[in-house]
């Protein structure tokens, strides 16, 4: 098929709702090329020591470092995030190359198992080449959260991106040529979402990693199990934080706002569901809201100002979606404390919202509200504090703000979630897995369970 015949993937900014660029969709004759390339690239790679690994990626490491100005920019332009926070999140990704560089031989090590044998050991040998299909929402991270650990455990990666965010995808995979890795090793795929079956099916093709939408990671799934692949999914969340009575309310409120109105509120692991015991809410109520006044929309993002800033949503019709989520679930019952009203300005934006009288059969509580809003639940007591939690088909973290040993001893174990912070707020760390259950899919990132998610596992025995 000729790219000539393909549908364009538009860069547009959320801000101005300009074009920013027109990119032409690769043609499957490039993509045979490119996946050519990519299964020499990978055999060579994957016959390398972890010592010629490690070079590449301490370099990758100080090139990501370089370019954080140039990348935050980018992404202030193709998917509304402020300036600051894009830096932030190149820094995270060199963070993640040094802790590998640290720690991937390590992870990947045979593991000697005690047995009547006189040798009996599991290794971990690389799965292939690894398609990536990656979300706009934090267009490097999450790219280099799987791509890192894939490449280290002596993998190739196909990175399809999300249409919206064509640049940033041409500035990974040129990064990873600058810090020395072999040409077709990490390949850039450019076609839109109705190509990506040919992907998954492709041969070169040995494993999928997804992160975007519950629905879109059901279809995923679906056409992975249908060619025997394996995948890892990294879905929607709905996170509830649990603020007790005996909790430090400061803290709460800080960390409730924070993990809220990052990014925008485009986040899965958001606090999405704010659960306040009856005893303190109106105290909570009337600080978090003192917190939400002073965010204010970076207007353009580009602006390297920090501080409590919010940048556009990344499309139109996502921000249009939220804004019926918001309406149908006053329409319901909610409360509007603030916001809630589409400003008049060009461009994506949508105000910080404070929603209460949230209960289920809500959107604003059923659904996973993408975008700057937060739902502030009144519980009477931790029965139903819980309860309310574990009511939902999502399950990626959690925060619990209290000062009880026995409510921080116990209640993570009661919490269907597969990511829970004590008094902060949840966040991905390349030193530990990360992964949800149910509707936030399957599968570990990360940590020593996510360089392995990327190898395939291999018994050994000598009598």
């Amino acid at each position: 098929m000729s790219n000539t015949h393909l549908p364009p993937l538009n860069s547009l900014n959320p801000a101005t709702l300009e074009c920013l660029k027109v990119y032409q969709q690769h043609s499957d004759q490039d993509i045979e090329k490119k996946m050519a390339k990519l299964v020499l690239a990978q055999k060579a790679w994957s016959a390398t020591k972890f010592t010629q690994r490690k070079v590449c990626m301490l370099r990758l490491g100080i090139e990501l470092e370089k370019i954080k100005h140039q990348a935050a920019n980018t992404m202030a332009l193709e998917m509304g995030k402020p300036w600051v926070q894009g830096v932030r999140e190149l820094s995270k990704c060199a963070w993640l190359c040094r802790c590998l560089v640290d720690s991937a031989e390590t992870y990947l090590g045979s593991e000697i198992i005690p047995t009547e044998y006189k040798r009996s050991y599991v290794q971990f040998e690389p799965i292939g080449n690894v398609l990536a299909i990656m979300p706009w929402n934090f267009p490097f991270w999450q790219v280099f959260r799987c791509a890192i650990p894939a490449i280290m455990a002596g993998n190739g990666v196909v990175l399809k991106h999300a249409p919206s965010t064509q640049g940033c995808a041409e500035m990974i995979e040129q990064i990873f040529l600058e810090a020395g890795f072999p040409e077709g090793l990490l390949v850039h795929i450019k076609v839109d979402n109705s190509r990506v079956k040919a992907l998954i099916a492709h041969p070169a093709v040995n494993m999928i990693t997804f992160t975007g939408s519950t629905e879109t990671g059901r279809v995923v799934a679906k056409q992975a199990a249908e060619y025997l692949k394996p995948s890892v999914l990294e879905l929607g969340g709905s996170d509830p934080y649990l603020i007790f009575e005996d909790a430090v309310v400061k803290n709460a409120v800080e960390k409730c706002a924070q993990s809220r109105w990052l990014n925008t509120g485009q986040s899965c692991i958001a606090a999405k569901r704010i659960i306040v015991l009856e005893a303190i809410f109106d105290d909570f109520m009337e600080q978090f809201l003192h917190v939400a006044k002073q965010y204010t929309f970076a207007h353009p993002p580009t602006h390297p100002s920090d501080g409590l800033n919010i940048g556009p949503m990344a499309r139109l019709d996502l921000r249009d979606q939220l804004a019926k989520q918001v309406n149908d679930s006053i329409s319901l019952g909610a409360f509007c404390e603030l916001g809630g009203q589409i400003p008049d300005m060009k461009g994506a934006y949508y105000p910080v919202t404070v929603l209460s009288n949230v209960n289920p059969g809500m959107p604003a509580f059923d659904q996973e509200l993408f975008g700057p809003v937060a739902a502030v639940i009144k519980a009477k007591d931790d029965k139903e504090a819980i309860a309310l939690a574990n009511t939902t088909t999502y399950g990626l973290g959690a925060a619990l703000f209290t000062e009880s040993v026995s409510r921080i001893t116990h209640y993570p174990k009661v919490l269907r979630t597969g990511n829970i912070a004590i008094n902060d707020m949840v966040k991905s760390d390349p030193r530990l897995s990360f992964g949800g259950y149910f509707d936030s899919g399957w599968g570990k990132e990360l940590g020593i369970q996510g360089i392995r998610a990327f190898t395939r596992t291999q018994t050994v025995v000598q009598p």
